[in-house]
């Protein structure tokens, strides 16, 4: 057997390193489902594939010896057979199909200020210059991938709201929660969930004060009517770093934290990332 020069041997050291950093990396847990996340193996390969879903670029990193891609189903995502996209360096585009499941949310009644539900021509403009602008943000796609796939809840208390639930304002039905509500006394600090850059933040018509963070390779979370912010555009912050405190800003029935978590552009249960 040929022996294996100094170098190899570092190379094969480093390799085997990173293969047990990504094997050790805490994974969302899967629910195949309109609001989950899909893991989908990807295999071996020398450089790491790209893959897109819905046209969208999505998280792709090391597992082991394998690739996995990481991708978030939106809730309005149609239960059956999607596929993933996936290219490779020197090799022709494949497809690699799986099943997504119904999943049943449960339903809440809710009563707010009717300028909140029927808007004004002022407000209804307002909001539409900020949807624009939210659409672009969560578009973000940074590299490289997130040190942590584990989220810690960002604020004490318990969980008023939960992801999914399908609200009706006013005898009105509206778009599926897309996030986990927080019930927290108002000032309470609102911490990072995971290490992260700060790429919004702002006063909108619904959220009110919020605060974007991009973890890396679209993995995105978001914290909601705040009552201040206390970071600005560009501002790296550390898992556990104080972003904001608790508000009732927005349109809120009381004071609370929102938070959403988004993979590949689409809203995902938080649930999923947390610790069991």
């Amino acid at each position: 057997m040929t022996a294996l020069s100094p170098v190899s041997r570092v190379l094969l050291c480093l390799l085997a390193c990173v293969a047990q950093v990504a094997s050790a990396m805490e994974l969302p847990a899967q629910r195949l489902a309109p609001g989950g996340v899909a893991r989908i193996a990807l295999g071996e390969s020398a450089t790491a594939p790209r893959a897109s879903f819905n046209g969208v670029p999505v998280l792709v990193l090391r597992d082991g010896t394998q690739w996995l891609a990481l991708v978030g189903l939106g809730l309005s995502q149609a239960p059956g057979t999607a596929s993933l996209v996936v290219r490779r360096e020197g090799a022709a585009e494949t497809r690699v199909p799986f099943e997504i499941k119904p999943h049943a949310y449960a339903e809440q009644r809710l009563k707010v200020a009717p300028g909140h539900v029927d808007l004004s021509k002022a407000d209804l403009a307002r909001y539409e210059r900020e949807r624009v602008h939210l659409a672009q943000v969560m578009a973000t796609f940074s590299q490289p991938v997130p040190a942590s796939l584990q989220l810690a809840q960002p604020s004490p208390g318990a969980r008023s709201s939960s992801f999914g639930l399908r609200r009706v304002f006013n005898g009105q039905s509206r778009n599926p929660h897309s996030g986990m509500d927080i019930a927290a006394a108002q000032g309470t600090p609102v911490l990072a969930a995971a290490a992260g850059r700060v790429i919004d933040t702002g006063n909108y018509f619904f959220n009110g004060n919020t605060v974007w963070l991009d973890h890396g390779a679209g993995l995105l979370t978001l914290y909601c009517h705040l009552s201040a912010i206390t970071v600005k555009p560009g501002d790296q912050l550390e898992a556990g770093a104080t972003l904001g405190n608790v508000g009732a800003t927005g349109r809120a029935t009381g004071p609370h934290l929102h938070w959403s978590v988004s993979l590949n552009r689409a809203m995902v249960d938080p649930a999923l990332f947390m610790a069991p």
